[in-house]
């Protein structure tokens, strides 16, 4: 039986630039758009050319995508004037893409309200705008904006909006679920009705997730016949996002459902790159990844509770959907004080610790875990210190830098400044060498005490100097003068590697310190640095 082809439009560099907080340079276009075109989707669409001046220079640059369409985005033409005299046309018409979508109105409320013209007016400037782009041979697509409120309310007018776009040679028309409140079982019932007036094969869905639905309210629409899916990677988007493209292309290609019936044009040894363009864009943006994004998120295929643990050694499909690597991604086993036997023994196999199981260490390794996370350490997110603690209870962590003393001090200077000082007593083969530095915060002012002396910490100065603090965060476990607090801090190194170090501790100082050293440490050990005589 030959399947049915499903398209892949990616909206991150316009959809997703809309989002709070995300302003894209035109660098960070140009890098996910070629990731995008690397994975394989259909159609990219680059942004509003006219709108801003980032992505008007996006478009005026020469893109030679091997698998991706290039599509620039505008809205139907105004009311007064013709296709041919409108400026926003003519900037789409100059951007030299093969393709083009208009966003025009098709809820008779929006078409009174935000526009303030007849519903007659309204269906002139679709059927006038698509009729422009078919004659001047582009890919013409009509976003149906809010068609799905617009179809509740009123479902003759609306389906004489997206019919004036396909009347006149659109090759898509994209209902969209605007203000993202339609639930899957509307979706479906709608675009089966529609279904009957333009054809599946010219359907597209373009949903947003304000009620947490949008991938669900995606394959409810390719079920009911729409063949062009919308979205953007990790559901980058105003409001609460859009569809998220992370979880479709691997619903898509991997879940019997759809990959009985359908195909996409994504190679299948693309899909293994979908954690990494996920993760691509989370360091454009500059933020922390969230890590229980289905499919991608570092967490997906985590195991925490010893009996998901013992049942995934025997068979991992016993509590994963898919294999993790089929999109990229890894297993990984939390160690923590829920921990059982198997979470030790997995957790050290993964670290590639080879030992008995009836070793009387791991016993012991287990011991100190549940001890440890009594008094308030965490290591289901601080893997380095956990693979530290591990080793050291082997006996195969040797000593490096050795920090004897260290004092820090806040003041308040003239000029009304807030400043840390931090003085540090290093050791390294017998040699003591004092560390001196300030910052915009003690645990900062500590750091730069070390890493401004690097260069005099002998042989261990050329494997610090890439080393980098990425995050640092506090939590204070209970209340009182007496409160415990966990010092989390991320690093990361010129190979591109981040690990996660933890500290506890009654004083915060103490607390950083401790997650500081391990970082250290870590960093010295991974690099197989030579041991402190």
């Amino acid at each position: 039986m030959s399947k049915e082809r499903l398209y892949i439009f990616d909206t991150t560099l316009r959809d997703g630039a809309q989002t709070q907080g995300v302003d894209f340079s035109i660098e960070d276009k140009e890098k996910i758009a070629s990731a995008l075109d690397n994975l394989g989707v259909d159609y990219i669409e680059g942004g509003w050319p006219g709108a801003n001046p980032t992505d008007t220079e996006f478009f005026q640059k020469k893109h030679n995508f091997k698998n991706s369409k290039l599509t620039c985005f505008g809205m139907t033409k105004r009311s007064g004037r013709s296709a041919e005299n409108d400026t926003g046309l003519s900037a789409l018409i100059n951007s030299n893409t093969p393709a083009v979508c208009l966003v025009g109105k098709s809820w008779d409320f929006h078409v009174d309200i935000a526009l303030g013209i007849t519903n007659e007016e309204n269906l002139e400037n679709i059927s006038e705008s698509a009729k422009h782009f078919v004659k001047a041979k582009k890919e013409f697509m009509f976003d149906a904006e809010h068609f799905f409120d617009g179809y509740k309310a009123n479902p003759k007018y609306a389906l004489s909006c997206i019919k004036a776009a396909y009347d006149e040679g659109a090759r898509w028309i994209v209902l969209c679920d605007t203000n993202g409140g339609t639930l899957p079982h509307e979706v479906s019932k709608i675009v089966a009705e529609v279904s009957k007036v333009v054809p599946g094969e010219n359907l597209g869905i373009h949903a947003h997730n304000d009620t947490g639905n949008a991938v669900a309210n995606s394959l409810a629409a390719v079920l009911s016949g729409v063949r062009q899916i919308q979205g953007t990677i990790n559901g980058l988007g105003e409001r609460c996002g859009n569809a998220n493209l992370m979880s479709l292309i691997p619903t898509f290609f991997l879940k019997k459902d759809f990959s009985s019936k359908f195909e996409i044009g994504i190679k299948s040894k693309n899909i293994k790159n979908l954690t990494d363009c996920s993760r691509l864009l989370d360091e454009i943006l500059n933020r922390k990844p969230n890590q229980h994004l289905p499919y991608v998120g570092a967490a997906a295929f985590s195991h925490k509770g010893g009996l998901h643990v013992s049942a995934v050694q025997k068979d991992p499909k016993t509590y994963e959907h898919i294999n993790p690597e089929d999109v990229g991604n890894t297993r990984n086993i939390v160690v923590s004080d829920q921990s059982g036997k198997s979470n030790i023994i997995s957790r050290l196999k993964s670290i590639k610790i080879d030992i008995e199981e009836n070793d009387p260490k791991i016993k012991k390794l287990l011991d100190e875990v549940k001890d440890r996370e009594f008094i308030g350490y965490s290591y289901d997110g601080a893997d380095a210190s956990f693979e530290l603690l591990a080793r050291r209870i082997i006996g195969e962590i040797p000593r490096y830098i050795s920090i004897n003393e260290y004092d820090v001090s806040v003041k308040k200077n003239k000029s009304g400044e807030i400043v840390s000082s931090a003085k540090a007593q290093l050791e390294v083969d017998g040699e003591k060498i004092i560390c001196e530095g300030e910052g915009n915060g003690p645990v900062n002012a500590l750091d730069n005490a070390i890493r401004q002396n690097v260069d005099r910490l002998a042989k261990y100065s050329k494997y610090l100097k890439d080393l980098k603090l990425v995050d640092y965060k506090v939590r204070i476990l209970n209340t009182g003068t007496e409160a415990v607090t966990r010092v989390s801090i991320e690093s990361t190194d010129s190979k591109g590697k981040n690990w996660f170090t933890i500290g506890v501790s009654t004083n915060i100082i103490d607390a950083s310190f401790k997650a500081l050293i391990d970082s250290l440490d870590y960093k010295l050990f991974k690099d197989n640095a030579p041991a402190s005589k």
